[in-house]
C-alpha cells in the first residue's frame, strides 16, 4: 500500500514510519524539519511542509491509499493549528478520494463507550487543570475526523513509553480492560493494523499493554 504518515518525527511517528516500510509499504511522510526524520529508504518519500497548509497536504498525499496521522497539538502550543490539520488533512482525502484514516489521540479524549473509574476521572481532571488548551485541541481534532464521512479509526493511548515493543496489546475503552502505557513500538503497530482492519471502523479503542 501507498501511506501518508503526519507527524512522522514525533516519537510514535518514527516508529509508523519504520515499520511501514519494514512491511513493504510505501511511505510519503509530511514533516516540517526533514532532518528531523533521519530515516533513508528507497520507498521512502518526504515532503516538506505543515499539516495546515493545503498544498503540501495535497502533494504529500498523491496516490495514497490511507493516511494515517501521529500529529499532536504542537508545542510551544499554538491555539487552532492542530484542529487545522484536521480539517485540512480531511478535505484533501475527499478532494483525492481516500478514505482510510488512522490517528492516534491521547485517552483524555472520551469515547461513549468508556466507563472511567476514579483514577480515570482523577487524570482527566488534572489535564483539565494544567494544560486545558492541549486537552480542549485534541477533542477538537478528534471531533472534526469523527464528524467526517471518512472511514476513520481514532486510537486513544495512556502514557507512551520508549520500552521495547512487546507485541502485545490490550484493547479496550477508558475503565474497560485497559492499563496505564503503552510502548511507542506497540501503539505504531496497533495503528497500522488498523489500515487493513475494518473491524473498528468509525470506533475510538483504547489501547494499553
Amino acid at each position: 500500500m501507498k501511506l501518508t504518515i503526519f507527524g512522522a518525527t514525533g516519537g510514535t511517528g518514527r516508529h509508523l514510519v519504520q515499520q511501514a516500510l519494514a512491511q513493504g509499504h510505501e511511505v510519503t511522510a509530511l514533516v516540517r524539519t526533514p532532518a528531523k526524520l533521519a530515516i533513508e529508504h528507497p520507498r521512502l518519500a518526504v515532503v516538506q511542509g505543515d499539516a495546515s497548509d493545503a498544498q503540501a497536504v495535497e502533494r504529500a498525499m498523491a496516490g495514497a491509499d490511507a493516511v494515517i496521522s501521529a500529529l499532536g497539538p504542537t508545542k510551544p502550543l499554538q491555539p487552532g493549528v492542530y484542529p487545522a490539520a484536521a480539517r485540512t488533512i480531511i478535505a484533501a482525502m475527499q478532494r483525492q478520494g481516500i478514505r482510510r484514516i488512522v490517528v492516534v489521540t491521547g485517552a483524555g479524549v472520551p469515547a461513549p463507550q468508556d466507563q472511567p473509574k476514579l483514577i480515570n476521572r482523577f487524570i482527566t481532571w488534572l489535564l483539565k487543570t494544567l494544560d486545558p488548551q492541549v486537552l480542549a485541541e485534541s477533542q477538537e481534532f478528534v471531533r472534526i475526523v469523527a464528524a467526517s464521512d471518512r472511514d476513520w479509526t481514532i486510537v486513544r493511548g495512556p502514557r507512551l513509553t520508549d520500552d521495547p515493543p512487546t507485541g502485545k496489546v490490550r484493547v479496550g475503552w477508558v475503565g474497560v480492560d485497559t492499563g496505564v502505557q503503552i510502548p511507542r513500538a506497540d501503539l505504531a503497530d496497533f495503528m497500522l493494523k488498523q489500515v487493513t482492519d475494518s473491524s473498528r471502523l468509525r470506533q475510538m479503542p483504547m489501547v494499553s499493554s
